[in-house]
């Protein structure tokens, strides 16, 4: 098994790291355990390796062998083969303590016999990365079975070449390995507005409401302002940086309005000579609203731009914007399971909560479907939909305003223009919707003049769109309560023939695996019939997800060591759902510590299936269950996913108004699969 990948560059400015990040990506989806080293770093400290440290939650405390310094004295000194002991002997432990590793090849002098080298000693497949950019078919031909050959004829293992940076989509070309093409993707390699301040020395004069989006703005391309206004506005291009003289108001107040009305967005603004603003015209540019930085520097244009051209994008955590960027460019041209299967990885049966999480995104992004978000100018909806639409995680429709929306989302500097944008006030679907609701909610009175009113609701309005095929799932309640998004479910989505009520459950994460609680969000006191059915949700929930179910019945009791009303109902449940579905292994009532443990488990309820090994967890209230997920997520260190929701006819999923955009990626990410799997009710 070549759990060992070791990326090797052919060609500067190759995009290695970009490389880099999307095998930690695919390695971490398929053991618990992901390691990065990297023989020859630049320096001791690292911003790639640091994203990757922080990324996949490594722990060890070297990521890397030696700094580019001592590696080039110690072979200036002709200690090369101490520098290769050095290395190895750095690497062991890390590689002992990881499932799979990913090896950052080195860019010293004779770097690829060095690599293959290190290659063999580390017992790595090798993955091969040369800089397509600006070759041609045929030059692409040749540079990807010179870069195989050259490592073959050093007797490395090749497991697969990629050709990164290429201009568009082209064919990948025929080797006795996988090969890949990745195209360019301007965004990822682009440095932002902060970056080249950084390089420049320059001083901020002004960011806007949110510095944070202002200064995190792509550069992709530079414009030297010195012409008059009408002249500028034809030679801007879409997020440029402007540098033009500091005395010049006209464009600088010319170039926020070009960027505040959309005629034409930009990345920022960079004033020379060291001459400040007009205060007149730089309260008016600050009037407009543009949340653009203007940084101003001393020198003159011309050596400004010189200056700015020069400066490198580096992958960090800083920027995670450009991270997900980097992994949709790699998901979406890289067959990553051909890539898994030549590489001979094997999946643990182990299950983090990174693999957890990654298991979804992919699933998700296998059978892609539409959903619905109503909160369509909420910041953390925007920043998620922005990873959604990048990873192919799901098609969006965006609830609201849509030049809100898109202002918005420029003043963050997230992209969500692949998604469609509806306002319920306007949509011609409201009366065909109106007519729909009031028809459902006649028995309760409802006209259709009260029904045109309450479909203007987005809540109302992207439950609708559920129903109605416009989409196959809806996620809301980052600024709603639980109310207000699963009531219209209620109303109007109803829950599946059969089932007396709907239900939630939490996916609870733990370090080696997952478990699913259920109910923790929904029903206060289920009775017994009830009961069964949330047992019956959450196992099918639990497969669906990839958990097999074995199904414990909580309560305060095991087996029949204790008496009460709250331990008949449970055991009257148990009956149920052994009577409905005999092939499920379920266990009732049953203590928690007798369904977790197996030492417990072997005491209390020897022979048990399901005793000591329980993967579904269901109780009793609302209060126990609520309770119990919160004081495992906090003192065990667990991630709680959810909630979310089932029984329903089809999807809809409530957010904490506390969530993260992680938490919104995976609960949309969760929808989408439900949507997969839900059959079509009358």
């Amino acid at each position: 098994m070549a759990r060992i990948v070791y990326l090797v560059e052919h060609g500067p400015d190759s995009g290695k790291s970009a490389v880099a990040l999307g095998l930690a990506e695919l390695l971490s989806r398929k053991v618990p355990r992901i390691g990065v080293f990297r023989p020859v770093a630049p320096a001791s400290e690292d911003v790639l390796l640091e994203l990757l440290r922080s990324r996949y939650d490594i722990k060890h405390d070297r990521l890397y062998g030696v700094t580019f310094a001592e590696a080039s004295k110690l072979h200036a000194e002709g200690r090369g083969e101490e520098l290769v002991s050095l290395l190895v002997e750095r690497f062991r432990p890390l590689a002992q303590q990881h499932d799979a590793v990913v090896v950052i090849g080195t860019d010293i002098d004779d770097d690829l016999a060095f690599n293959a080298r290190l290659a063999n000693e580390f017992g790595a497949a090798i993955v091969s990365v040369v800089n397509g950019s600006g070759l041609d078919a045929s030059t692409l031909d040749s540079a990807a079975r010179q870069a195989y050959h050259a490592l073959a004829d050093l007797d490395a293992t090749v497991a697969a070449v990629i050709l990164n940076k290429t201009p568009g989509v082209v064919p990948a070309p025929k080797l006795p390995v996988p090969c890949y093409t990745i195209p360019e993707v301007p965004t990822v390699g682009a440095p932002t507005v902060a970056e080249v301040a950084a390089q420049l020395g320059a001083s901020v004069v002004t960011a806007g409401g949110d510095p944070d989006s202002a200064l995190g703005r792509d550069v992709l391309d530079y414009v030297v302002g010195a012409a008059q206004v009408p002249a500028l506005l034809t030679r801007l291009t879409p997020d440029c940086l402007l540098i033009t003289p500091g005395d010049r108001a006209d464009l600088l107040v010319a170039a926020g309005a070009a960027h505040a009305s959309g005629l034409m967005p930009i990345a920022g603004i960079v004033l020379t000579l060291g001459i400040g603003p007009d205060p007149a015209a730089l309260a008016l540019f600050e009037r407009l609203k543009p949340n653009l930085a203007v940084l101003s520097v001393p020198t003159a244009s011309y050596d400004t731009i010189a200056a700015s051209t020069r400066v490198e994008h580096r992958l960090s955590a800083a920027n995670p914007r450009k991270v997900e960027a980097a992994l949709g460019a790699f998901e979406a041209s890289v067959d990553t399971a051909e890539l898994a299967s030549t590489l001979e990885l094997t999946a643990s049966s182990r299950v983090t909560p990174l693999m957890f999480e990654y298991d979804l995104i992919d699933r998700a992004r296998a059978d892609k479907r539409h959903l619905v978000l109503p909160e369509g100018t909420e910041e953390r909806i925007l920043r998620a939909a922005d990873i959604l639409l990048r990873r192919g995680v799901a098609g969006l429709t965006l609830l609201g305003d849509p030049a809100a929306i898109r202002a918005k989302a420029r003043d963050l500097g997230v992209d969500v223009g692949a998604a469609e944008l509806v306002d319920p006030v306007t949509s011609p679907l409201r009366e065909e919707f109106a007519e729909v609701y009031r028809g459902l909610r006649a028995h309760k009175g409802i006209t259709l003049d009260l029904a045109r009113d309450v479909v203007r609701d987005v809540s109302y309005f992207g439950t609708l769109m559920v129903q109605l095929g416009h989409a196959d799932g809806m996620v809301s309640g980052a600024t709603h309560t639980t109310a207000a998004t699963i009531r219209p479910a209620f109303e109007i989505i109803k829950t599946v023939p059969g089932l007396s009520v709907a239900s939630s459950v939490f996916f609870m994460l733990l370090p080696d695996r997952a478990l699913v609680y259920g109910d923790c969000a929904v029903n206060p006191d289920p009775d017994a019939a009830q009961l069964a059915d949330i047992a019956l949700s959450s196992a099918d929930t639990a497969a669906r997800f990839g958990v097999t179910p074995r199904v414990a019945m909580l309560s305060y009791s095991t087996g029949t060591s204790g008496t009460g009303a709250d331990v008949t109902k449970v055991a009257e449940a148990t009956a149920l759902v052994r009577a409905r579905r005999p092939d499920l292994p379920v266990e009732g009532p049953i203590q928690y510590d007798a369904a977790i443990d197996p030492a417990v488990a072997a005491t209390k309820l020897p022979g048990s299936p399901v005793a000591g090994q329980a993967t579904v967890f269901v109780f009793p209230d609302l209060n126990t269950g609520n309770n119990t997920y919160k004081a495992v997520q906090r003192s065990a260190g667990a991630v709680a996913v959810g909630p979310v929701m089932q029984g329903l006819r089809k999807p809809v999923n409530d957010l904490s108004r506390g969530a993260t955009v992680k938490d919104i990626v995976n609960t949309v990410a969760i929808t989408a699969i439900q949507a997969q799997g839900f059959l079509s009710y009358p």
